[in-house]
């Protein structure tokens, strides 16, 4: 059997994605809550029930890459995938090489998954552009039209939001993050659902206004993360969403390290 696919794992404080490239294209995907109680031996059954379920068994695999924001989960996971699947995962981490000039202060403080947006956006979309990324935090990476990383923002996510307002308010109730029935809210909940999607809406704007007001009215902006449909027709800068991104970022990744 040819070993053609590779296994892409990206694994976020929320929720972890995991998909399979082969032939420069993303041929299957699959999302799921992160549990960061799941032990190595779980990690590796499921890999290996979805390997021999939908993708022809591990011996398709020719290699897995790894980004991670949570390094107790990263140790799992690579010892899932060289227990059952007969494979070391290459880790997205400080020293690889990213084809990309990272300008930040401190360079190794760049989580791993908004490297991997910012090499697959300037590599799909060329630059100047901007990934906003609306997962557990609200972010915004940018890349200068020669490919560099400049920097980005860092805002608490809609749904840190939701349960402060919980926590630290004694009579507001925990809601779902999803679109109110109008901006005017006639209870409790859909008041808050308001200023959590109308916030956010207006958050993103004046952020993503900020931005191209430094690099140009020839930015591209794209979305992604697990909230980003939610928000998708709220503004001019969110009409490009790819849920995908982030693991096809990691993918040009691994193919960048590999020998020549």
């Amino acid at each position: 059997m040819e070993r053609d696919e590779l296994m892409v794992i990206d694994i976020g404080n929320t929720q972890t994605s995991v998909g399979f490239w082969k032939e420069g294209a993303m041929v299957d995907a699959y999302r799921f809550q992160s549990d960061r109680d799941r032990t190595a031996d779980e990690w590796g059954l499921w890999f290996r029930w979805v390997l021999h379920w939908n993708r022809g068994g591990p011996d398709r695999l020719r290699g897995v890459a790894l980004a991670s924001v949570v390094p107790p989960m990263t140790d799992r996971v690579v010892q899932a995938c060289q227990k059952y699947l007969g494979q070391t995962p290459f880790v997205i981490e400080p020293g690889i090489r990213t084809g990309m000039p990272i300008l930040y202060e401190d360079p190794k403080a760049v989580g791993a998954d908004r490297i991997a947006n910012a090499v697959a956006a300037f590599r799909e979309l060329g630059g100047p552009c901007v990934v906003i990324d609306l997962g557990t935090a609200t972010t915004f990476d940018i890349v200068s039209e020669r490919g560099e990383y400049l920097g980005g923002v860092i805002a608490p996510g809609i749904e840190i939001s939701a349960d402060a307002l919980f926590q630290r308010a004694a009579r507001l109730p925990r809601v779902e993050v999803r679109r109110p029935p109008g901006v005017i809210g006639r209870n409790t909940p859909h008041a808050m659902q308001a200023g959590l999607f109308y916030g956010y809406a207006g958050l993103i704007e004046r952020i993503a206004q900020e931005i191209q007001s430094v690099l140009g009215e020839g930015t591209q902006f794209i979305a992604t993360g697990g909230l980003a449909p939610l928000l998708a027709d709220t503004s001019p800068y969110m009409q490009r969403v790819d849920l995908l991104l982030t693991l096809r970022g990691i993918a040009y990744l691994y193919e960048i390290n590999q020998p020549a």
